[in-house]
């Protein structure tokens, strides 16, 4: 497995596309994935490859001076649990901090609303983000945001 920077927005965008689509349960409102496929563009990109193939990404955007956004990650699903998505967020928050960024944060739904992000709560977790706030209805009332930082 290896983690490659990626530059080329058209790269960033097949991508996205490629791994979200493969994701409907994470992923499954076609709005929401057409703004990450063209949010993609210019943003600090990482990618997994198996050999040629790419199997998960992740894309950070900045939110402040001092903040980047973990903004969308994705990893096949025949590939969780191997290590990638921490791989990728590793090489991401070293850029990250190169760049000269202080913070990471990540959003997600709240623990405890659906089992499947539950899964992605305990992940962040493991990372070391720690809790910063829960916004109930920034997406909506079924949905309440977590928000969750990390110092880097």
């Amino acid at each position: 497995m290896q983690i490659r920077q990626i530059d080329a927005d058209t790269s960033k965008e097949r991508i996205t596309r490629m791994i979200l689509e493969a994701l409907p349960e994470w992923f499954g409102i076609p709005e929401s994935t057409k703004k990450y496929i063209a949010d993609s563009s210019g943003k600090l990109f990482f990618c997994a490859y198996d050999g040629d193939e790419p199997v998960g990404f992740l894309y950070l955007k900045e939110t402040g001076r001092h903040t980047v956004e973990l903004a969308v990650m994705g990893v096949l699903k025949a590939y969780h649990r191997r290590g990638i998505g921490r791989r990728l967020f590793e090489k991401a928050k070293g850029a990250a901090k190169q760049r000269g960024y202080s913070f990471i944060q990540v959003k997600t739904v709240q623990m405890g609303r659906y089992a499947i992000y539950d899964d992605t709560n305990r992940f962040y977790l493991s990372l070391g983000f720690k809790e910063l706030e829960v916004f109930p209805d920034l997406w909506d009332a079924s949905n309440p945001c977590q928000i969750y930082v990390m110092a880097i």
